[in-house]
């Protein structure tokens, strides 16, 4: 079935069955269907249509779900938009992707916005559903080696394959509740935490913004069977007070993604809220997940389990050649979930799918069980906190700044995120410049999680010997470097 058909197929099917609620509604089948429905007219009013790309620049809310079906019923493609970014980093996303409207919470300086409180009002879209299955359904932007955002184009077959195989190896029912706490902006949100369970039949939960105080009292309330979160996220729910005891019974399963969850972490939280952790493994350009511990068998901490069932997952060597058993190289995808490819970009797209193989800079081997076992990144990505942070759009934007020679970004952990951005910059001869002005400078261009915790002016940035910046030396600390000023 075709995602852009499901609304109107469970309002058909149990017309009064829960479908979706946030902190302000609870919508049954019927009347999420009718929202939809509603939101399409608007779009279509604003000319949307076939093959057009809406942007939804909101926060997690149900509003956020109503506006992604009424777009999939018009044949149009969602680019989500964090709203952290700032107004520049949006507008070079929306212009990228080539959006014909943005959807916001309110009044906003973009050209042409449309509020959401205007997709509840007006007549139902009477039009039967597109149901191409080779249309663009997303536009997920993720930092590439560059440092500019690009669009990693997902169509309704990737969306489909997806949720078929996460609805089979969490074995999702229709009594199966989703709470969802992480960012309806990532691929993982829309697919794992909404799509998936919506298709099984059952419900969704969408959170605000999460606090760790909180999270056990919404569990308490809504009686959810799963939800996903980030390593960052379970560690602040583990070092909750002794005496938060919570009611967990009604939870199945919590996954985990985005950033590696050390094996301890997770012992820790399972053994003291009795809920088992799934840690998975994927990209946006995979469409979210590639492998996951089993929810039913053998689950191995430090390890991201097994691969996906109708997914081929594995190591090549340099050489192009897939590697033993046992062996280290780069982690390869191949499946009906891979990426159609980066949007505009048809090298970049060239050299990430080879032969049907996805790339994914990742470094990792297979254990002797098949459980595949992270080693590295061949990227310099820095994930902070579940977010993907590419040093070289840090880099570039303290590189605008006119006292900045050259600067270097690399990842320091943190025991709560995980990775924090660290900048090195180099200032020029008879600068002037201090850290607070380029923190001031990096705040004014970059999203508040992508604002480097810390600079260290130095003299000048140690060098391998092909004469580029060496940042395994800042990473580890070995060189010496002269501090300026």
């Amino acid at each position: 079935m075709h995602s852009a058909e499901l609304p109107d197929l469970r309002a058909r099917q149990d017309a009064d069955g829960a479908c979706i609620a946030d902190d302000a509604a609870d919508l049954d089948n019927a009347a999420f269907a009718r929202r939809v429905r509603r939101a399409a007219s608007a779009l279509r009013a604003r000319g949307v249509g076939r093959g057009d790309v809406v942007a939804l620049l909101l926060p997690n809310t149900a509003d956020f779900v109503v506006a992604l079906f009424a777009a999939w019923r018009l044949g149009a493609a969602v680019t989500p938009v964090n709203p952290a970014l700032t107004e520049s980093e949006v507008r070079y996303q929306l212009g990228d992707a080539g959006a014909a409207v943005a959807v916001t919470a309110g009044p906003s300086p973009l050209a042409g916005a449309l509020p959401v409180a205007e997709l509840s009002t007006g007549p139902e879209d009477t039009t039967a559903p597109e149901t191409d299955a080779g249309a663009l359904a997303l536009l997920i932007y993720t930092s590439g080696s560059t440092g500019r955002p690009k669009g990693v184009m997902l169509d309704h077959a990737n969306l489909a394959a997806m949720a078929e195989m996460m609805t089979g190896t969490a074995r999702l029912t229709e009594t199966d509740h989703s709470l969802l706490i992480l960012p309806l902006f990532h691929v993982n949100g829309i697919v794992v935490g909404v799509l998936s369970p919506l298709l099984a039949g059952g419900r969704v939960t969408v959170a605000g913004r999460f606090r760790a105080e909180t999270f056990f009292d919404l569990v308490a309330t809504v009686r959810p069977t799963c939800f996903s979160a980030v390593p960052a996220i379970y560690s602040m729910l583990a070092e909750l007070p002794d005496h938060v005891r919570p009611d967990t019974s009604s939870v199945r399963f919590a996954a985990c993604g985005a950033a590696p969850m050390p094996a301890a972490l997770i012992e820790r939280f399972e053994r003291r809220y009795d809920i088992p952790v799934l840690e998975g493994y994927g990209l946006s350009e995979g469409t979210c997940a590639s492998t996951t511990n089993p929810l039913y068998g053998r689950r191995k901490p430090g390890t991201v389990g097994l691969p996906l069932p109708g997914q081929q997952v594995a190591v090549m060597d340099p050489q192009g050649r897939i590697a033993p058993a046992g062996a280290t190289g780069e982690v390869v995808v191949r499946g009906p979930n891979v990426m159609r490819g980066y949007l505009g970009r048809p090298e970049e797209t060239a050299r990430t799918v080879i032969d049907g193989w996805l790339h994914t800079g990742d470094v990792g081997r297979f254990d002797e069980d098949g459980y595949l076992v992270l080693v590295d990144r061949i990227k310099d990505l820095i994930i902070r906190g579940g977010e993907n942070i590419y040093p070289k759009e840090i880099e570039t934007v303290l590189g605008d700044h006119p006292e900045v020679l050259e600067a270097a970004v690399v990842g320091a952990a943190e025991p709560r995120l995980g990775e924090v951005p660290v900048a090195f910059v180099a200032l020029r001869p008879g600068a002037s410049a201090t850290t607070a002005d380029l923190l001031d400078h990096c705040r004014a261009r970059l999203a508040e999680f992508k604002v480097p915790t810390g600079i260290t002016l130095v003299g000048r940035l140690p060098r391998n010997p092909v004469g580029k910046t060496d940042k395994p030396a800042l990473r580890s600390g070995t060189t010496a470097l002269t501090t300026a000023g």
